[in-house]
């Protein structure tokens, strides 16, 4: 008998289709795993900053439940979950964070709905180092706020709802603004939003200090008043209430964090619709195409040294006026270089050596220097065939930091000194200044060349590829430790010469900075390129990622 003489009833049942939410369980732990087994360095990366992150969540902890029965436990907790819901709406845009997974452009040609799509999308976007934090400090606030059967009830319920509320308001404002923020545009927009974040923390660490003099938690009652009524903080609040005895506020509360998450979920989905099924046209062109006219060696051009070094140092500078992510860490920096010390002087507490975070935070900017070319740092690859050619391109891009660097570390020391009115402090500032500066050019360069990292070019709020964050933290904050060090020898002269009152000593610290942190960065440049053309096939590998 053929197949096609064969009964129905004989056909083999169909099977059972996988649900959506363990899929994106499986991939998003199967993309940390393969991530991981990469190379063992990034494996260590990511146990170390897993390490951190835990001891940090468990002094977090730890002292939120010293804080339980405390009088102002209550302010401080509501305050402090507020903080948490606020930097989940908005630090997942402008920093590190989220995976492929999570990116909802990526999912556009396949055949899922909107409800099981958003349930896995929420449900993965639970794994991570980012969650378990929250979570451990949600768990501490509930623990510190808890007294009674009431409280403990509603302490149950304000734990799973509050992570929900974060994730779910991450991933409705990253999807609502997803296609912006993968544009042109938008990621010019992203270099004001991060400037508005930088310049906000500064503000908030100005009203810590301020707090401090103003007579202690009570004089932050008021705004937790407010606060506790607020979607991101209220299902903590409701803690305290019941604990309290206020069960009609205490259910009230938790009924606006259930409100807030049932509304976010709706946008959310609404947004994923839209973007799944509506027509792209973000990035359509404006205007004509105009035709740029060839222009020879003029403006800095001319200025700049012939051969290579003039070419990188071109290439460098087109990339911080142009490339949106390179713009924003650099506009970020300049602006809360010259915030902190320039805040602190108007409070009249602060220092002329505050000044000094400045060059700290231009410094920067000398770590993972060939990340930011990505996978076209193939063609940079090409042109380095020996340690003198790699030394000649890590100069080129320190000369360019050093040129936008100098003259405003100049600027900020000249300004704090003069609105503190020390002037005799400014020498010991700026010799300090050109010490750390030449010490970050020197491990920032050895950083780029054994720990480079991948920065992504589609989606404006990822500046690490998946399974490489804890490799970028390392190569920043390692390299500023060791920078510190390095700097030791124009640090301990000079506090040796306010120690002892020597203060018309303290000129010698111009020259010897400079001359200091022109050595020290010098013989970085020298490591670093011997590093760099021993190990261009891996830099190559890491920095092509995105």
């Amino acid at each position: 008998m053929s197949v096609l003489d064969a009964p129905v009833s004989a056909a083999a049942p169909v099977a059972p289709t996988t649900g959506l939410t363990p899929v994106f369980v499986r991939l998003k732990l199967a993309l940390l795993r393969n991530g991981l087994r990469q190379s063992t360095g990034r494996k260590a990366a990511f146990i170390a900053s897993l390490v951190v992150s835990l001891l940090l969540a468990a002094g977090q902890v730890l002292g939120l439940v010293l804080l339980r029965g405390n009088e102002h436990a209550g302010t401080v907790v509501v305050l402090l979950t507020g903080v948490v819901a606020l930097g989940w709406a908005v630090l997942p845009l402008f920093f590190p964070s989220g995976d492929d997974t999570l990116d909802p452009t990526r999912l556009v040609m396949l055949p899922l709905r909107p409800e099981p799509l958003i349930r896995a999308l929420l449900v993965s976007s639970m794994i991570g180092i980012g969650p378990l934090f929250t979570l451990c400090l949600v768990v501490g606030s509930a623990i510190a706020l808890a007294h009674g059967a009431a409280g403990v009830v509603f302490g149950v319920l304000a734990v799973p709802l509050t992570m929900l509320l974060c994730v779910a308001l991450s991933r409705a404002v990253a999807t609502a603004n997803v296609r912006l923020l993968n544009s042109r545009k938008g990621r010019d927009l992203a270099v004001l939003s991060g400037l508005v974040i930088a310049v906000g923390i500064q503000f908030v660490n100005f009203g810590a200090q301020r707090l401090g003099q103003a007579g202690g938690l009570s004089t932050l009652d008021p705004a937790a008043s407010v606060v506790r009524w607020l979607p991101g903080a209220s299902a903590v609040a409701s803690v305290d209430a019941a604990s309290d005895g206020a069960y009609g506020a205490a259910v009230g509360q938790l009924l606006i964090t259930v409100g807030a998450l049932v509304a976010l979920m709706w946008m959310w989905q609404r947004s994923l619709v839209k973007l799944m099924t509506a027509p792209d046209g973000s990035t359509l062109a404006a205007a004509e195409p105009t035709r740029e006219k060839a222009s020879g060696r003029g403006g800095l051009s001319a200025l700049l040294p012939e051969g290579r070094t003039a070419t990188v140092m071109q290439r460098s500078l087109r990339y911080v006026a142009r490339d949106p992510k390179t713009k924003a860490a650099w506009v970020t920096a300049l602006a809360v270089g010259a915030i902190v010390p320039l805040l602190n002087a108007l409070q009249g507490t602060g220092s002329v050596y505050f000044a000094c975070f400045a060059a700290g935070m231009l410094g920067m900017q000398m770590y993972n220097q060939f990340g930011q070319d990505t996978s076209a740092f193939w063609m940079v690859a090409l042109t380095i065939s020996s340690p003198r050619d790699a030394y000649v391109e890590l100069r080129a891009r320190a000369l360019v930091l050093l040129l936008l660097t100098l003259p405003f570390t100049l600027l900020v020391c000249g300004v704090t000194a003069a609105m503190i009115g020390d002037w005799r402090s400014l020498p010991g500032a700026l010799g300090l200044s050109f010490a750390l500066l030449g010490s970050m050019l020197a491990t920032g360069a050895v950083a780029s060349a054994l720990f480079p990292y991948s920065i992504p070019q589609e989606g404006a709020f990822k500046n690490v590829v998946p399974g490489q964050g804890g490799l970028a933290w390392i190569s920043i904050f390692g390299g500023m430790l060791a920078a510190g060090l390095l700097s030791a020898p124009v640090i301990v002269p000079v506090i040796w010469m306010h120690v002892t009152d020597h203060h018309d000593a303290l000129w010698l610290m111009v020259p010897g900075g400079l001359v200091y942190g022109a050595l020290i960065g010098w013989a970085g440049l020298r490591i670093a390129a011997g590093r760099t053309a021993n190990r261009l096939p891996e830099i190559l590998a890491a920095v092509s990622k995105g």
